[in-house]
């Protein structure tokens, strides 16, 4: 099994990676996974800018064609020399894997495949057939924890040569997170705003980044829960009149169902209610949201909670490539999520 970990990823990228031809890259962070297999692609020493050796494929695109992937595989490239297939959307689908399982029993000596999925649950298919073998690079992608927020925050300030107060490092860290490509882009927009100046402190987080009105966002984020559209409509009414980025609505939305996803898993395996499993991996909630949460907990199943957690990544990737269709992107978003919460 060659799985990569979180902590693992550099010194695998500069010394190991060059030993496999197959790499599926998966988790809950989108942004981290297209990171990721950004950087492997880079890698691979194949023309990212030739056509004719680098070939990108949607999951739709093997959907109609379902051996596709094995004939590009073992299709001989037109002017010689290494080629790589990228292939974006990969989840469960049993075509996608049985190509793989086929490919791993003899890996192509002049082709690098490279596989982009969303989350995968433990068990799922994808992650039955690639696991287990010692020819494809298992890659998973999480949450960026406070270590690795530490470490991406240093990584984005020394080329500028900025200092960071513990104050507002710690606000930071607060801020961020849930998806590497957002979180890079909020940390560049703040490197931008303090050029000139030789430590952020934590106002400059806070003007840039974050908000005063932090209790107008939760206000959103619990009419979404509650699937009160009314209450959420007035919520971004407030939001959006005290010039507070939707974004961070969007992000903390995000980070609700992230929570309710560790807590959902947590009484589905010990059989436990929502309230018991509140006092423990609730008890940093503030009181008068806890039932709120705790209602959504009985409505959101596992997966529904998954498939929805998917659907805000997407959204928050979205606004990153498309900056200028943020505010629409995220109010669509979040206002299906409300409906969704409503109908159950």
């Amino acid at each position: 099994m060659a799985e990569i970990k979180s902590h693992e990823f550099e010194g695998f990228l500069d010394k190991s990676a060059r030993n496999y031809r197959i790499f599926v890259i998966y988790g809950p962070d989108r942004g981290l996974v297209s990171e990721r297999a950004t950087q492997i692609a880079a890698r691979t020493g194949v023309a990212l800018d030739d056509p004719f050796s680098l070939i990108k494929l949607d999951i739709a695109d093997l959907q109609r064609d379902q051996g596709r992937l094995l004939d590009e595989a073992g299709a001989i490239g037109l002017f010689g020399g290494d080629k790589l297939i990228w292939i974006r959307g990969g989840a469960n689908e049993k075509y996608l894997a049985d190509s793989l399982e086929t490919l791993a029993a003899k890996p192509p000596e002049a082709t690098h495949i490279i596989v982009e999925a969303g989350d995968l649950k433990k068990g799922s298919l994808l992650r039955k057939i690639v696991e287990p073998s010692r020819q494809i690079a298992v890659i998973p992608c999480y949450a960026d924890d406070a270590r690795a927020l530490n470490a991406l925050i240093d990584r984005e300030l020394s080329e500028p040569g900025l200092r960071i107060t513990p104050a507002a490092r710690q606000a930071l860290v607060e801020l961020i997170g849930g998806d590497r490509i957002a979180s890079r882009n909020e940390l560049r927009k703040l490197v931008l705003y303090c050029l000139g100046r030789e430590t952020i402190e934590e106002h400059h987080v806070t003007d840039i980044i974050g908000d005063a009105s932090a209790i107008s966002v939760d206000d959103a984020v619990d009419a979404i829960l509650s699937g009160n559209s009314n209450a959420f409509l007035h919520a971004m009414q407030k939001i959006i009149s005290s010039k507070t980025t939707v974004f961070l609505v969007l992000q903390g939305c995000l980070r609700q169902f992230q929570l309710m996803d560790s807590m959902r898993i947590e009484m589905d395996e010990k059989r436990i209610p929502s309230g018991q499993v509140m006092q423990t991996l609730g008890r940093h909630i503030h009181f008068r949201r806890k039932p709120i949460l705790e209602q959504a907990l009985r409505t959101w199943s596992a997966d529904a909670i998954a498939r929805e957690m998917n659907r805000l990544q997407s959204a928050i990737l979205q606004t990153r490539m498309r900056a200028s269709l943020e505010d629409t992107i995220a109010l669509q978003t979040l206002l299906s999520t409300t409906l969704q919460s409503a109908r159950r």
